[in-house]
């Protein structure tokens, strides 16, 4: 007995001391002086624009990365081509390299003397560059949450829906997209949670210039480290976490009830 709460209370107080009280101290910080500073700090032109740029990265790349997701993960699962078992592999990539190697990657495949260096648009320190970071470091998380619920359903429903004459496109509609709509929703969510959050790898191709390749997390940055305003990194330190629990909010509220009992597959 004794052994039980020693357990529940240490995972609640590592929680608390790792996760919560940073965060609790965040918000309590940006708001002990009144809500007219945190508009203040968050409704200045530089950080509108570097909120406007961060949204517009994460609004590109979460679709995309959905879709390829999607795909890679029918491809690794239910469809065993050549070279499916390295794909499988290098999909994990963004999760064990270095933001900042990312960002150097790019810098050499886009920069001078790099293999893509004479497009006829600009990609490094502009738009693109910032996409393609993003991109990367949130790749993985789709797929690491379509293929194992993939495997779980089976293939008995896709291989009736066959039999009875739907087509591919039918069948992955009505049988294999509806099982794994929770799978992909959780995704979804972690894939933009790390599109907002991105930090490294942007902060190496974007060059950082204030009011055009400067996205939130970098305005944070600039705001603590160069200019030294607080309230400023403070509230935008807030509303990315804001952006963060709404999307969660949003998914919980619109989930049916019996299935947030069920597997997220199911």
């Amino acid at each position: 007995m004794i052994g039980r709460y020693l357990l529940r209370f240490g995972a609640l107080g590592y929680l608390g001391v790792v996760l919560l009280a940073p965060v609790a101290l965040i918000f309590w910080r940006t708001f002990e002086h009144g809500w007219h500073p945190f508009w203040a700090a968050i409704s200045n032109p530089d950080a509108v624009h570097a909120l406007k740029l961060t949204l517009e990265v994460t609004l590109i790349a979460v679709p995309l990365n959905t879709v390829f997701g999607i795909l890679c993960g029918l491809a690794i699962v239910r469809h065993r081509l050549p070279a499916m078992g390295l794909v499988n592999a290098l999909v994990d990539l963004p999760l064990a390299l270095s933001p900042v190697v990312v960002g150097l990657a790019l810098i050499l495949v886009y920069g001078p003397g790099g293999w893509l260096h004479g497009l006829p648009f600009k990609v490094l320190f502009s738009f693109p560059a910032i996409l393609l970071a993003t991109m990367f470091v949130s790749l993985p998380f789709v797929v690491r949450e379509v293929v194992p619920v993939l495997r779980e359903i089976g293939t008995d429903q896709e291989e009736a829906a066959a039999t009875l004459g739907a087509s591919s496109f039918a069948t992955f509609r009505r049988i294999t997209l509806p099982a794994i709509r929770w799978a992909v929703a959780y995704g979804v969510v972690l894939t933009m949670a790390r599109s907002l959050g991105e930090f490294g790898a942007v902060s190496v191709v974007s060059g950082n210039v204030v009011g055009h390749t400067q996205t939130l997390t970098l305005y944070v940055q600039d705001a603590y480290a160069n200019q030294f305003n607080e309230t400023g990194a403070y509230s935008a330190s807030v509303l990315l976490a804001l952006l963060a629990i709404a999307t969660l909010l949003l998914m919980t509220m619109f989930r049916p009830k019996e299935e947030t009992r069920g597997d997220r597959g199911a």
